[in-house]
């Protein structure tokens, strides 16, 4: 069930000369957790928009199964892939549970209330994400964190075979943050495509499978973090504002800020 981009390129307005995307082509595989990292407005939440349906490309495809992406119908779309966008509404001011009620909507008709199957499903992504004890408090009292993880639950809920996350461990502490990026290899180890965009390029060398650094809409470098954390175009694409050493447990790759001024 690859999930694959062909040639994508993607600009905004008028912006030819400076697109979002250029030319991006990825072949994504299941059982895989994949994480896109790179400077800001590098495209990496342009191209998990384009990977998701939710954003179609000026030249180039996005095909799923070796079939494309845009010929599926939203609803089918929905069933093979999961899509948390960066930023998301407070959605009317209701109860976290519903928020995640919300992500089964694929599997049942219009209109039609959650039956036991789906609130099963629901139990389970707010047992995973910690948020059970937040099923009746109001998703617009949330803090940022918490509406993080109450969202990541509706992903859960969904069932795809493909989650597409833009920053899922934003506003979320150390603590919550391993534990997302944990669950997210638990699920790639399950049989999940797992797709992130993340600006922690730590939880990303310590869980990854694979990274892609983006720069300036093109893929930079691809492969495992060993390999991308090292290389000195990583370095090269952040400004050279970054040293990269090593764990002094896990024997993997840390990317500490440059020293500079200290007053």
């Amino acid at each position: 069930m690859t999930l694959a981009a062909r040639g994508v390129w993607l600009a905004y307005g008028d912006g030819e000369a400076r697109p979002a995307l250029r030319e991006v082509s990825l072949e994504l595989e299941p059982g895989q957790l994949t994480v896109v990292v790179g400077p800001n407005g590098a495209g990496k939440s342009t191209l998990l928009g384009v990977l998701s349906g939710w954003l179609a490309p000026d030249r180039g495809e996005v095909t799923l199964e070796g079939s494309p992406l845009a010929a599926l119908r939203p609803r089918e779309r929905a069933r093979r892939v999961a899509y948390l966008p960066q930023e998301v509404a407070p959605l009317y001011d209701l109860p976290a549970a519903e928020v995640v009620v919300a992500g089964r909507f694929p599997h049942h008709p219009p209109w039609s209330g959650p039956g036991p199957e789906d609130l099963e499903a629901v139990r389970r992504s707010m047992t995973a994400t910690d948020t059970a004890h937040l099923a009746r408090r109001r998703f617009a009292a949330l803090s940022g964190g918490e509406r993080q993880r109450v969202l990541l639950a509706a992903v859960i809920a969904q069932q795809a075979r493909w989650w597409l996350l833009d920053e899922p461990t934003a506003s979320l502490d150390l603590h919550h943050g391993v534990g997302v990026f944990r669950l997210l290899r638990r699920a790639a180890a399950d049989g999940i495509g797992v797709v992130a965009v993340t600006h922690d390029l730590n939880l990303a060398a310590l869980h990854a499978d694979r990274l892609v650094l983006l720069e300036r809409g093109r893929v930079a470098l691809d492969g495992p973090p060993e390999a991308v954390l090292r290389d000195p175009a990583l370095v090269a694409a952040y400004g050279r504002e970054l040293v990269v050493a090593e764990h002094p447990c896990t024997r993997r790759p840390v990317v500490l800020p440059a020293a500079g001024e200290t007053r």
